[in-house]
């Protein structure tokens, strides 16, 4: 039996192709792209005939109701989500047959009041379990994405679930979550995505918490940031998602209509940030497509936006998949010819320095301000002396913590979301100059400066 894995490294997350009997597959937690499950299927002579969910998902909108739709598979969705599309409800301790293999429906609330995990039986290995949010590789998925007055009965449940919902499973079982390193979903999991039970019980730290007060008290303290969209995608997946052939997709724009197609639509620059800093579209967001795209434009871009894509060769196909994982839908165009037709049409352009590490300190040393964007653990681990900490997802909200009246060094890890949040200074006037410390942090300590 072969299990594959499809991991987005920008979410942090996995989901799984399972080959049964009979030319048969399943697919645990699949997220909306589904033509990849679908080829890796074929490819390997199998028909996917379920797919199963372990809970109603925040951080992507869900594939099931689109494989069921596109290759008659079942949808197998907790009965406590409620969800409101076609799909067979699964209750705690309910079995499904599957042609040479069984799942069982396990009990593991905590991440999401109806979660399951989905227990695997085969006739030869040791037992598979989907954990999705519950059990994860070195951590435990975050319990306060439903609403803040669930959050400790939440925390006692995934206290209850991690400790004594996979008790009677032997130390070989395949631990095989959903969320993982890097999701905004989960709290103290490590590199590694996949685990065994054994593994978990010597090692997981949250396993050898003593008692839940403790659990209940320190847990929360742990949790990541959440993105803004994480609090609307529940309900898009309760619902059901839109077909991706009923959403229309974005059609060329000459810069003259480009230009002129402004209204609500928001235009997104996804080239990368060297490319922005040269020049870019006045009141554009930059966010360049990497792996975390998504979680970026689902964080700073409010729902049901339209949006305008400026390209350049980065695929359009992958950025629209990408933006319709995190739910956006409304797609108003993208730039034909780039900005090399932009600038040719002579509409305008913005610049804005990606400076060195030398020309950052001299900035500073002139009166330049400081713009730490990173996470709080980035910025406790080492940051630029007195540099002002204002992490990116929550920029938008604490401008008013910014200087107007002095140039802004701003700077994160690498480049990217120092790119972002000079596009969103921009939006709201900064008038800086806004400078982009090249190569981030990492930059100002390999040239041999100082860091706090």
């Amino acid at each position: 039996m072969n299990v594959t894995p499809f991991v987005h490294e920008g979410l942090g997350n996995s989901s799984y192709l399972v080959e049964v009997g009979d030319g048969e597959a399943m697919v645990i937690d699949p997220d909306r792209a589904i033509a990849r499950y679908v080829a890796a299927a074929e490819a390997r002579g199998r028909r996917i005939v379920a797919a199963f969910e372990t809970h109603l998902h925040a951080d992507f909108v869900s594939g099931a109701t689109a494989l069921a739709a596109g290759s008659d598979a079942t949808a197998y969705v907790p009965h406590g989500a409620e969800a409101r599309f076609p799909h067979q409800p699964l209750a705690a301790g309910q079995r499904v047959r599957l042609a040479g293999v069984e799942v069982e429906a396990i009990a593991s609330p905590g991440h999401t009041p109806e979660h399951l995990s989905h227990l695997l039986r085969r006739p030869a290995g040791p037992p598979l379990l989907f954990s999705g949010g519950s059990l994860l590789a070195g951590g435990a998925a975050r319990t306060d994405l439903i609403a803040p007055e669930q959050t400790e009965a939440l925390t006692r449940a995934q206290y209850a679930t991690i400790t004594t919902a996979f008790a009677a499973l032997p130390d070989e079982t395949l631990l095989l979550p959903t969320h993982g390193g890097g999701s905004f979903c989960s709290a103290g999991a490590g590199a590694e995505r996949t685990s065994t039970l054994g593994r978990e019980r010597a090692s997981n730290l949250l396993l050898a918490v003593p008692d839940v007060e403790m659990f209940v008290r320190d847990f929360p303290r742990t949790f990541p940031a959440a993105p803004e969209y994480f609090f609307r995608l529940r309900a898009v997946n309760q619902a059901g998602p839109r077909l991706r052939r009923e959403i229309p997709l974005p059609r060329p724009l000459s810069p003259e209509t480009f230009a002129a197609a402004s209204g609500d639509a928001l235009v997104v620059d996804v080239r990368p940030k060297e490319a922005y800093h040269v020049g870019h579209i006045p009141g554009a967001l930059s966010i360049p497509f990497r792996d975390a795209y998504a979680t970026w434009l689902g964080w700073l871009t409010p729902a049901e936006t339209p949006l305008r894509f400026v390209t350049d060769g980065v695929p359009l196909e992958r950025v629209v998949d990408e933006s319709l994982l995190v739910g956006y839908e409304r797609f108003a165009g993208w730039l034909d010819g780039g900005m090399a037709a932009w600038a040719a049409a002579g509409l305008p352009l913005r610049r804005s320095p990606l400076v060195q590490a030398a020309a950052a300190r001299a900035q500073l040393l002139a009166g330049a301000l400081a713009l730490d964007v990173r996470e709080p653990g980035e910025y406790a681990a080492g940051h630029l002396p007195e540099a002002l900490h204002v992490p990116l997802g929550r920029l938008a909200g604490e401008l008013s913590r910014l200087p107007r009246d002095r140039p802004l060094v701003v700077y994160c890890g690498h480049g990217e979301r120092a790119a972002t949040a000079v596009s969103l200074l921009e939006r709201a006037g900064f008038a800086g100059p806004l400078l982009n410390l090249d190569g981030g942090i990492g930059s100002w300590i390999a040239a041999g400066l100082s860091a706090a």
